[in-house]
């Protein structure tokens, strides 16, 4: 059966004032799929992935041109509701970021900024919010505690409840286990794998054998430009570019 469509990068060129960071970016990410975006530190992996949810608005002085579209929508026309369409493109970041509260607290969050107040409907909720992010079962006892208590990887399988509550249909995931010890690691490489029965995923990771295990369509970016997009396992075995190749067998970067 073919993939269904989820994501369309059209010629996307992308500025930081006047220095361009992206060069005529083309691709499509699959609907239910891990999509791994790998290259060399400052290739512009984190500003891809940040296009996707509209969080390189945040920074003054950037342009995008070319198309962005999720479900057919180009996502930078003026009527798109950011907001709306942060919730539907959900992002986990490079180190654990939970709020200064209680687990219950963290993972509500979303739900109580957006005016949700029926307890036992928040209690549903972060229960099967934690349950999708393998944390429940280790931190059912102690709901209303401190998140700053919890590990590392912990934290982070939090963060990832955190982005589930409000039910997005893509996640992003830049370099999620970078501050994780490999335990940590394998346990959020799992859940994602997981992950994907019910959303997109987008990966950023510097790590290749990360990619190889857990996506199913790799991206490589060398210096703002997209070198090669196919299947990870012909990637990985039979790359097109020997740029690829000198790349994935770690002659530079």
């Amino acid at each position: 059966m073919e993939s269904e469509l989820k994501i369309r990068l059209e010629t996307v060129n992308f500025f930081y004032g006047k220095q361009q960071a992206l060069k005529d970016i083309s691709f499509e990410v699959y609907k239910n799929k891990v999509t791994a975006v790998i290259g060399p530190s400052g290739c512009g992996k984190s500003t891809l992935i940040r296009l996707f949810n509209r969080m390189n608005e945040l920074i003054p002085n950037t342009r995008l041109e070319g198309k962005i579209r999720l479900d057919r929508q180009n996502i930078y026309e003026p009527q798109v509701d950011v907001v709306e369409l942060r919730r539907r493109v959900g992002m986990v970041f490079q180190k654990p970021n939970p709020f200064p509260k209680s687990i219950f607290e963290n993972v509500s969050y979303g739900l109580a900024v957006n005016g949700i107040k029926d307890r036992d409907y928040l209690a549903e909720k972060v229960e099967r919010s934690l349950k999708d992010a393998a944390l429940w079962k280790e931190v059912s006892g102690r709901l209303y505690k401190s998140a700053l208590a919890l590990s590392g990887g912990q934290q982070q399988r939090l963060c990832i409840a955190r982005a589930l509550a409000v039910e997005p249909e893509v996640i992003l995931f830049d370099e999620p286990c970078s501050a994780l010890d490999p335990t940590a690691t394998l346990k959020i490489e799992e859940l994602i794998q997981r992950l994907k029965e019910k959303y997109t995923i987008i990966i950023v990771t510097h790590n290749m054998q990360q990619a190889a295990r857990i996506s199913d369509q790799t991206a490589f970016l060398m210096l703002g430009e997209l070198i090669e997009y196919d299947l990870t396992n012909k990637i990985f075995t039979s790359p097109s570019k020997k740029i690829t190749e000198d790349y994935i067998t770690g002659r530079f970067g």
